[in-house]
């Protein structure tokens, strides 16, 4: 077997963001495009020959393809083994678990998460190193700058390996290794959940309606809800992961999982209603005609961490992003632990998890998770819920109430401008950032501002320090806070957080479009939205 060195070009549009590098279809297509970036990953590298490498990906349009070329390009890098989830697929939570259990070197995954997939949509690539967490922004970083110098690749003249198969080959001096998708993050979820009390739940009558919303966790979900915990066939809907998600958007929230949040809404809605994304580690909460916020999530999760044995005596301390509500802030208060906030990106986290600085985290945008991996974690946090309300016995509607009155209700809304055009956009943020400070002390809609900042970020562990992460408005009794998103596949991103907070219950089952009204009314007024973009309405509200 001959390795080929392949004479290359870079292309400059490949600069890691938030997650790794995500491009439309069409782009990872191009001649050598994926094979420049996973070489730069190579090159990033120190130490990795003869070591294993696990790859998969949530099953999107060119996920196999994208495989099998990159098979080729680690056996010419010299990598020893490599385990590939069956027929492609591996979660992001369940490959960072492999990536743990085998004590890889690190890990490929493939996928564009929330963004739809499909020929003429998006497509995705990340690297999680050995404790199985998102690559550093240092590592990105050289990524980045061999992307733009790479001049050759190395590969290997083989036959397309068989992905369907579980079991193993020798090409060269790497083994190839297919192995059970499910098994061992079924497996590690049974070590941390109370199984047979959630068993209990559903044989009490106990209904659940789980939408994988035709993307990766179809096979897990099946799996673990109704084999192995007893939930009646057909819990799971859309459970078979297509390239193109059947047309659905994987992306869990009341916009684009409507049809979910509207059969939630029924008089004959089941009690518990979950969906996840599209490469597994986002999700959402719903009851019987009842939404649960991300930052409420977060906090109910919270306040019963210890409740769950495996947690137990190693709750250490929490973080959340800081676009993300500080609902939080009052649990972690309330049981004396430390409170951080980060810049939006899992990796961010994981230098905290992995010092035992936090037990627990979470961002907006439905991501949570704890020390038990280090990437964020949809399922895990669906069998948090249904363990709580295993043992509590009480409904989400109730669980939600009990936070409430404990701690206060904080409405939370994020808005999002999808496809805008980058130079106004970016305008807009500068003319921003030239009056934030003149900001402080005025009133918008009897809101006063009492303090502006441009979010800053030192990580306290590592030092890595990460700049003009978004901007901040406080008032005297709410926020808005305004970045871009670094997830997007084209255009700009812009992304606006807003949340106040109150103590009275007779204010609880205020609509929380109302409750922020003021808030937004000032944003677009501060910002000039509408005048610099030329959007009237934002493109999803959650």
């Amino acid at each position: 077997m001959d390795i080929q060195v392949i004479k290359t070009e870079p292309y400059f549009d490949q600069i890691c963001g938030t997650s790794g590098l995500r491009k439309k279809v069409s782009v990872f297509k191009q001649p050598n495009y994926l094979e420049n970036f996973v070489q730069s990953l190579f090159n990033s590298l120190d130490g990795f020959e003869g070591k294993t490498l696990i790859i998969g990906g949530d099953g999107r349009y060119f996920n196999n393809q994208a495989i099998q070329s990159i098979i080729k390009l680690a056996i010419a890098n010299q990598f020893g083994r490599l385990i590939i989830g069956q027929n492609g697929i591996l979660s992001t939570p369940a490959a960072s678990h492999l990536i743990t259990k085998r004590e890889a070197f690190g890990g490929i995954i493939l996928s564009a998460s929330h963004n739809p997939g499909g020929p003429n949509y998006d497509f995705g690539i990340k690297y999680d190193t050995a404790d199985g967490a998102p690559a550093p922004q240092s590592l990105t970083d050289k990524i980045t700058e061999h992307a733009k110098t790479i001049d050759h690749y190395w590969s290997v003249a083989i036959k397309d390996v068989k992905l369907s198969e579980i079991g193993e080959e020798t090409i060269g001096n790497t083994v190839i290794e297919i192995v059970d998708s499910v098994k061992d993050y079924a497996e590690y979820m049974q070590e941390i959940f109370d199984f047979d009390a959630i068993r209990n739940l559903f044989k009490s009558g106990f209904k659940m309606h789980y939408d994988a919303l035709n993307a990766v966790t179809g096979p897990y979900a099946s799996y673990i809800f109704e084999t192995l915990l007893g939930a009646e066939e057909g819990t799971v809907l859309n459970k078979t992961p297509l390239p193109d998600f059947g047309g659905l958007h994987p992306e869990p929230n009341l916009t684009y999982a409507k049809h979910f949040a509207d059969m939630m809404y029924q008089d004959d809605a089941p009690d518990f209603g979950a969906a996840s994304d599209g490469d597994g580690d986002r999700y959402m909460i719903l009851g019987k005609k009842f939404f649960v916020t991300p930052s409420d999530s977060l906090s109910i999760i919270a306040k019963y961490m210890e409740e769950i044995p495996f947690y137990k005596g190693r709750f250490y301390g929490i973080a959340r992003s800081m676009p993300t509500a500080p609902a939080v802030d009052s649990v972690a208060k309330s049981k004396s632990l430390p409170i951080y906030a980060t810049p939006t990106g899992w990796k961010f986290f994981s230098s905290l998890l992995n010092a035992k600085k936090i037990s627990l985290c979470g961002e907006e945008s439905f991501g949570t998770g704890s020390f038990h991996l280090c990437e964020k974690d949809g399922i895990w946090a669906i069998l948090f819920w249904l363990n709580i309300i295993a043992i509590t016995n009480k409904s989400v509607q109730e669980l939600t109430y009990d936070l409430w009155n404990e701690y206060g209700r904080t409405f939370t809304s994020t808005q999002s401008y999808e496809g805008l055009e980058i130079e106004p956009t970016n305008m807009m943020l500068d003319a921003l950032k030239d009056k934030l400070e003149s900001l402080e002390g005025q009133t918008f809609y009897n809101h006063k501002i009492v303090q502006t900042s441009i979010f800053n970020y030192t990580d306290p562990i590592t030092g890595d320090e990460a700049k003009n992460q978004g901007y901040i408005i406080d008032f005297e009794d709410g926020r808005i806070f305004c970045r871009l998103s670094g997830t997007g596949s084209s255009g700009a991103t812009l992304r606006m957080y807003y949340s106040c907070r109150t103590n009275r219950k007779e204010l609880f089952s205020l609509d929380p479009v109302v409750a922020l009204d003021d808030f937004i009314k000032a944003a677009n007024e501060i910002l000039q939205i509408k005048e610099f973009t030329g959007k009237d309405a934002p493109t999803v509200v959650t």
